[in-house]
């Protein structure tokens, strides 16, 4: 297989050229395996050999665990590199050093080395690679030959055992949860969600993990005695305890093996918010306690309350109140659900939902449905969304007996435009589902004209 030469032509001039082309690559399709990422960072030199990476996979609050560390780490005075999917707003929010995404020509630079080298192995009898391991690629090279971090926040795309992102070795692996999601493609059971998760665990690195069931822990135990991992387990080796609460203020206490430290602050809304950050708090101990991390304790308070995660929990709207939340699979609706009730007050409570059609939305609807006075069901702009319809027939078997008001409306705008319309000024509207109708309404609610479409 010939090189790719320096004289060649850079295939594209523009950003956008260079984005639509990774976009390109979503009919591969998911493909789990690493043989084409390991092939084509060969070709740079193995070059991720040379960052420190925080490997973070769970089924819900990867985001916001990144967020804490990240947020903690930059007010240290650390430079951080963050790689996040999917995006909210645009394709360069993945790629983030120090808060900023990446610069769009700095992109289409890496995208013109990386082509050649992608379009070769394509040739090859590994087919083409994928839109998430060019993505990952991409930003290993602008972690490794463009900002230099002194860590990078690292998070799995899907499970972790086969994960392009599970090319690194970490100096420390998070699993935040386990929860019934992309059932499709790890497993049919908790456990065989848990063993993929598990994956991200190297030989001799500690892990960090929330994870509650009985049986998810099982799994990660043996997977962590069998790589001599030192194990860290909320419940056991460290805990929260709240304090107080209110809206856009939690208050906590955290002991750890190492230590306690009161009191912590973070503005982001929900329990599960507090468990997010008392994992983020236990990951940065490791740190400090293993690599000699610097963290005093007043830059720990602050990162904790900078922290923000767009589109979970999140209130864009004053008048009338809305707010978004990715709650996409059913531990993500309970914690929704958990947080309507004990955080947010409300006389009555308009949500709309739209979803992709690989969900378990049963189960979801169960957390929900309850809480609801209107639903209204709509379609995400997204290829793989569930008809509105379709939805709209699950949400009447699940809800058969409960009182609330169903409207089926397919064009997301419209939706919104009702959900507005629907909300007084002593309501609540809540928008949820899939992150690809959460982006689009959150775009239309902050005029944001930059919104790009995608993964």
């Amino acid at each position: 297989m010939k090189e790719a030469t320096e004289q060649q032509a850079s295939p594209f001039t523009t950003y956008d050229e260079a984005r639509q082309w990774i976009e390109g690559l979503i009919p591969f399709g998911i493909r789990p395996g690493l043989e084409r990422i390991q092939l084509l960072l060969e070709r740079f030199g193995n070059p991720h050999r040379r960052l420190k990476f925080i490997h973070v996979a769970g089924t819900n609050g990867k985001g916001s665990v990144c967020a804490y560390l990240t947020q903690v780490l930059r007010q240290c005075g650390y430079d951080v590199g963050t790689y996040t999917s999917p995006y909210i707003t645009k394709f360069t929010n993945r790629f983030q050093y120090n808060g900023k995404d990446i610069e769009e020509d700095t992109l289409l630079q890496l995208v013109n080395e990386l082509k050649p080298h992608v379009e070769e192995i394509a040739g090859s009898e590994l087919g083409s690679p994928t839109m998430f391991e060019v993505s990952t690629a991409l930003a290993i090279l602008f972690y490794a030959k463009v900002t230099y971090p002194d860590f990078v926040v690292w998070e799995t795309g899907l499970g972790g055992r086969m994960d392009v992102t599970n090319i690194v070795t970490p100096l420390v692996s998070v699993i935040t949860n386990v929860g019934h999601d992309h059932m499709d493609i790890l497993g049919d059971s908790l456990t065989d969600i848990a063993r993929e998760k598990a994956g991200i665990i190297k030989p001799g690195v500690p892990v960090v993990s929330s994870v509650l069931q009985p049986e998810v822990q099982a799994v990660i135990r043996e997977a962590a005695a069998e790589r001599k991992s030192s194990l860290y387990l909320l419940g056991e080796q460290f805990r929260e305890l709240p304090l107080s609460s209110q809206e856009d203020e939690q208050v906590f206490r955290f002991e750890g093996l190492f230590r306690s430290i009161e009191p912590l602050a973070i503005t982001m809304n929900g329990s599960h918010q507090r468990q997010n950050a008392a994992v983020a708090v236990m990951t940065l101990e490791v740190l400090r306690q293993y690599y000699a991390l610097i963290m005093e304790d007043e830059d720990l308070q602050e990162g904790l309350r900078k922290a923000a995660w767009p589109g979970r929990l999140e209130m864009v709207s004053k008048s009338p109140r809305i707010l978004l939340d990715g709650a996409h699979n059913p531990e993500g609706a309970a914690s929704l659900a958990e947080a309507l009730t004990d955080t947010y007050q409300y006389e009555r409570l308009h949500l709309m939902l739209g979803m992709l059609s690989n969900k378990n939305h049963q189960e979801t609807l169960r957390h929900i449905l309850p809480l609801v006075n209107t639903l209204i069901v709509t379609e995400p702009d997204f290829r793989k969304k569930m008809e509105a319809d379709t939805l709209a027939d699950v949400v009447r078997e699940v809800g058969e007996g409960r009182s609330f008001e169903l409207i089926v409306e397919p064009d997301w705008q419209e939706a919104l435009r009702k959900l507005q319309e629907a909300t007084k000024p002593a309501d609540l509207a809540v928008v949820t589902g899939t992150l690809y109708l959460i982006a689009d309404v959150r775009s239309r609610l902050l005029y944001n004209s930059d919104s790009e479409k995608g993964w």
